[in-house]
């Protein structure tokens, strides 16, 4: 063996036990915040005040004011400084109860259908909209039918979510561009109005509702989700009768935007205060339930990374902030806010972390990063794994920090356990019965200690 070899080999052996005292001491600061927050955490009885109290936060709406208001008070109590960052943001209105039947003829009677109005989506006024149905499984699938076939027609999306697919989140991407740009797509071609199959893996009596997007070259038509087993039960009937007619009513409508607020607060560093570690969720929520999974429980979580420091008595080198974002249901107008002025405010932001699929057990972290702080995550992972954090191979990071990807920061997401988030996704089910305290107490402690890795190695 070469003198050189020897000597890199002893070099490396001298480094060995300080190398394992880091990984030791990491693993300490790990379970430290995750037993501040299992014994005394606070996530669950905030989410109880926010969705039991307060309730659905769509944005513009007066529980929207509410939760601002309530949280800027709570987060007062355990940061250095709170404020509030306006945001101007949509106000859709959902107006009274949808209704909707499959239209009978002389032999049989109408048949009831579980449908609620998309977000975002016009109304169809007084006496609905009455006409024949369309079925289709795909935009370009519509587009192969044609004008002459949808003019006049309600259009029916009718693509199920892909039940083989182990990432839940995976098969929504795989099916939701149906409820966003099929709207507008079925308006350029005469339709009267659309019905999309509900968001759902299962079959379910309840729809789920979610944002469509109106292109500006196209009409806006009215727009409804379906509850998955009556959109079955409809495929089934126009598979029998395909003249048969479909009706729905409903009453939304757009109304003139609003002034909202971003809700920020913030531990100061005590050595690189400028430098900037952001953990947050969106605190605006559809109005059918009381939007616990989505998103009152990535708020309560991103709170409690600040309420743990607190806990703890330890002060960070680098400055926490929580941001809880407005409007990223039907708009991301916070998210877009936010990073426009921290951009004019010249704001050093060194990672940010998003937590908005539920309140489930902990599974790992999506990133959009660099390789070079993959490997350093990678390093942290026999301090993470008891917890359940084992999975970091997935790209991503939220929508709310998305906007944040032009300062080439690493953007993470939070994930917990993606197999029954959809079971609640966007519909009246999403309520505070639905969580579990030690779960939610363990996504709470993921967050704080990943932004207590990042404190201690930022580079």
């Amino acid at each position: 063996m070469r003198l050189r070899e020897i000597v890199l080999i002893m070099f490396a052996f001298l480094l060995l036990p300080g190398a394992v005292c880091a990984q030791n001491q990491d693993a300490d600061d790990v379970k430290q915040m995750f037993d501040e927050t299992l014994r005394n955490g606070k996530s669950y009885e905030w989410l109880r005040y926010l969705t039991t109290q307060i309730g659905p936060r769509l944005s513009g709406s007066a529980r929207a004011a509410e939760a601002v208001n309530w949280a800027k008070g709570e987060l007062q109590n355990i940061a250095d400084t709170v404020w509030l960052q306006p945001v101007i943001v949509p106000h859709w209105i959902r107006g009274s109860e949808e209704d909707a039947y499959i239209k009978g003829n002389n032999k049989k009677k109408n048949v009831a259908m579980n449908i609620c109005a998309l977000g975002g989506s016009v109304g169809t006024g007084p006496g609905g909209v009455t006409a024949k149905v369309v079925e289709v499984k795909s935009i370009e699938e519509l587009s192969q039918l044609g004008s002459h076939r949808i003019k006049g027609n309600i259009v029916f999306f009718n693509r199920p979510m892909d039940v083989t697919q182990p990432r839940t989140f995976d098969a929504y991407i795989g099916a939701v561009d149906q409820r966003a740009l099929g709207p507008s797509a079925a308006a350029r071609h005469g339709a009267v109005g659309v019905i999309v199959r509900s968001m759902g893996l299962n079959s379910e009596d309840y729809p789920h509702t979610g944002s469509l997007r109106y292109e500006p070259d196209a009409p806006k038509i009215p727009a409804i989700a379906i509850s998955t087993r009556h959109a079955d039960a409809l495929s089934q009937a126009l598979k029998e009768d395909s003249a048969l007619q479909f009706y729905f009513e409903t009453h939304c409508e757009m109304l003139s935007d609003v002034q909202s607020y971003n809700v920020i607060a913030e531990l100061k560093g005590s050595e690189y205060p400028e430098k900037i570690i952001l953990a947050g969720g969106h605190l605006d929520s559809w109005d059918l339930g009381d939007g616990a999974h989505d998103d009152g429980a990535g708020c309560v979580q991103s709170m409690e990374v600040i309420r743990i420091y607190r806990g703890l008595g330890i002060k960070p080198r680098h400055t926490v902030r929580v941001v809880l974002f407005m409007n990223e249901e039907n708009g991301l107008k916070g998210g877009i806010e936010y990073a426009l002025q921290a951009e004019r405010n010249q704001e050093q932001h060194i990672a940010a972390i998003e937590a908005d699929e539920g309140g489930f057990a902990p599974r790992g972290f999506t990133m959009t990063a660099s390789q070079q702080f993959r490997n350093k995550v990678m390093g942290w992972k026999p301090a993470l794994e008891p917890y359940g954090l084992t999975d970091f191979s997935r790209e991503g990071g939220g929508a709310d920090i998305g906007p944040l990807m032009k300062f080439n920061i690493p953007l993470i997401g939070y994930m917990p356990d993606s197999q029954r988030y959809f079971d609640y996704h966007h519909t009246k089910e999403d309520t505070f019965d639905k969580i579990s305290k030690r779960e939610l107490d363990l996504g709470a402690g993921s967050m704080a200690a990943l932004v207590r890795l990042i404190d201690k190695h930022p580079e």
